[in-house]
């Protein structure tokens, strides 16, 4: 199931499967900003990653001493999330623990996905909920992808990614799907990184603590652009598949997958969140389109 929002300037699809945002358009151009999840390719448009960001070591993770398993980036992308309100240009959507994510993730949680429009603007706020009598942990992260090129005739080494202000930049190098431990220092005033080929041979590139919250990707050939606003995140994945060269993903996180030599246990992993009992936990991030 699907539904659609629109106000004067855009639409969107969002999934109930995973609530996933499935396409941005505006009304003026009939424009395709948000990549179509070809199955050969990349089969997902902007999943949501629920409770874990990236991947485990081995899959599994250790919590009071149980080991439990999980896929990369979690189970909330591919479970079906309930339709609470909607309305033209507004929608939040729920997913609750139920017996099959406690065999797994042995916490009770909600978790809430509003997505609003204004403008030309979608703003998505994620909301975390501790329904137990336990400290939960958890990572959230969103893993929004954008066709490139966005026009016929255009090739991906037409686009570049524009940070609102230049800044160092160390990419934290990840090797088969973990944090290796390894980083690659990209300068240190860099506000644009053009797209090339090779970017992504060595998988994602990942950013921690950016003075930027924005990232904008810009073409040399048309004026058109996505910018990606990400206040407070402090993670931020950008992504394709090696080979190609047709999408790109910015991916705004709370969390990151396991280092190379993490131990499993959960309370110790790089960037987990820890709520209270009765607790909730938010965060938003914001996609504009021109």
């Amino acid at each position: 199931m699907m539904i659609e929002l629109e106000n004067s300037e855009i639409s969107i699809k969002v999934k109930h499967l995973g609530a996933e945002l499935s396409s941005i358009q505006r009304k003026d151009t009939s424009l395709e900003y948000l990549w179509q999840a070809d199955e050969k390719i990349w089969g997902r448009h902007a999943p949501i990653l629920f409770p874990i960001v990236g991947k485990l070591k081995d899959q599994k993770y250790i919590s009071n001493n149980k080991e439990y398993t999980l896929p990369q980036h979690g189970f909330a992308r591919d479970m079906e999330f309930e339709l609470k309100e909607k309305d033209h240009s507004y929608a939040l959507f729920e997913l609750e623990s139920n017996e099959t994510s406690l065999k797994n993730y042995p916490f009770k949680f909600k978790l809430q996905v509003i997505y609003k429009l204004e403008g030309n603007s979608v703003i998505i706020s994620n909301k975390v909920e501790n329904l137990g009598q336990n400290e939960m942990p958890f990572s959230i992260g969103a893993h929004p992808g954008f066709n490139c090129p966005l026009l016929p005739n255009e090739n991906y080494e037409d686009y570049y990614l524009e940070f609102e202000k230049p800044q160092k930049l160390v990419n934290h190098g990840i090797k088969e799907g973990l944090v290796s431990g390894k980083t690659e220092d990209l300068g240190d005033q860099v506000k644009k990184i053009q797209l090339t080929k090779h970017l992504f041979d060595n998988d994602a590139l990942v950013f921690k603590n950016l003075s930027s919250t924005s990232l904008t990707i810009k073409s040399t050939k048309n004026p058109h652009s996505v910018e990606v606003d990400f206040p407070n995140f402090p993670y931020l994945g950008i992504w394709t598949k090696p080979g190609t060269y047709s999408f790109i993903c910015i991916e705004p996180w709370y969390g990151v997958a396991d280092s190379i030599d993490a131990d499993g246990n959960i309370l110790k992993k790089e960037g987990i969140q820890l709520l209270e009992p009765g607790e909730s936990f938010t965060c938003d991030y914001n996609i504009k389109v021109k």
